[in-house]
């Protein structure tokens, strides 16, 4: 019986040439989902909510970007639906191939790849210490937010937005002091 050899950053990027959407999870290049309304609607309706903290020099500013892939080892290079970095850790902005923790990621399900983002992106991201995750479902209008608390992710913030009143003024660590819309992030 042959063992099953871990693909590589080296392979993703040979493998990407052929202009597949793909990524590399636990050392086995994965296809991404096709794009659909709903996924793309709440990256859209999120990431500009963004822009003014991206605007923001030093504390309190972010470098937010959406469909990024981040080598967090030769065996694990995943593309973010949205991932950010603090300014004031990572005061130039990024370019190429991120190498660098990031200090915020979100993820939104897709039919099909909820595993993906609900179980085996969850621990790695954990594993690699990622100070907070976000996971949305556009289908179920929700959020979770989870903040890393020792070793463990804990829940520190969730809401399903069926009440646009209740989801049009959110604010969600790790950005306090910002408040963001969720009713239209999910089309209200």
């Amino acid at each position: 019986m042959e063992a099953t050899k871990l693909k590589t950053v080296d392979d993703l990027l040979l493998a990407s040439q052929q202009d597949e959407r793909i990524e590399l999870i636990n050392g086995e290049i994965v296809k991404r989902p096709m794009a659909r309304s709903e996924h793309a609607m709440a990256q859209a309706g999120l990431s500009g909510q963004f822009l003014p903290l991206w605007r923001k020099d030093g504390s309190g500013g972010w470098w937010i970007m959406s469909e990024i892939s981040v080598r967090y080892s030769e065996h694990h290079c995943p593309t973010h639906d949205l991932a950010g970095w603090r300014k004031e850790r990572f005061p130039h902005r990024p370019t190429g191939m991120m190498e660098i923790i990031p200090d915020w990621v979100c993820e939104i399900t897709s039919p099909g790849h909820e595993r993906k983002d609900t179980f085996t992106q969850l621990l790695r991201l954990q594993a690699y210490k990622v100070p907070y995750y976000w996971l949305i479902s556009p289908e179920d209008k929700t959020l979770i937010a989870y903040e890393l608390e020792r070793e463990h992710y804990r829940v520190a913030f969730s809401v399903e937005c069926h009440d646009v009143e209740v989801c049009s003024k959110l604010v969600i660590p790790p950005f306090a002091g910002h408040v963001l819309d969720f009713g239209y992030v999910f089309g209200e």
